[in-house]
């Protein structure tokens, strides 16, 4: 793999630690797709840090068991602007 690949996958695995953040918030910040962020968290960073990549996946399996709740409530945020 390369090394740049690599860090990428840390620093995003780090990010994505510290601030709870989406992957697709993630992705906005690191200027990349969701894909590429997925790819990194999911299958790049479980070899580069496992140990990481344990912690990272809890936070996104929760971000994953709330997203109905986010959409419902963009939802309702989209209708309320238009009334």
């Amino acid at each position: 793999m390369n090394e740049s690949v690599e860090k990428r996958a840390i620093r995003l695995g780090e990010y994505i630690l510290d601030t709870g953040a989406t992957v697709r918030v993630a992705a906005k910040v690191f200027k990349i797709s969701k894909s590429t962020v997925h790819k990194d968290v999911s299958d790049r960073l479980q070899n580069v840090n496992p140990q990481l990549y344990v912690e990272v996946r809890q936070v996104l399996d929760i971000n994953k068991a709330e997203r109905h709740i986010r959409g419902g409530i963009a939802t309702r945020q989209k209708y309320l602007q238009e009334e």
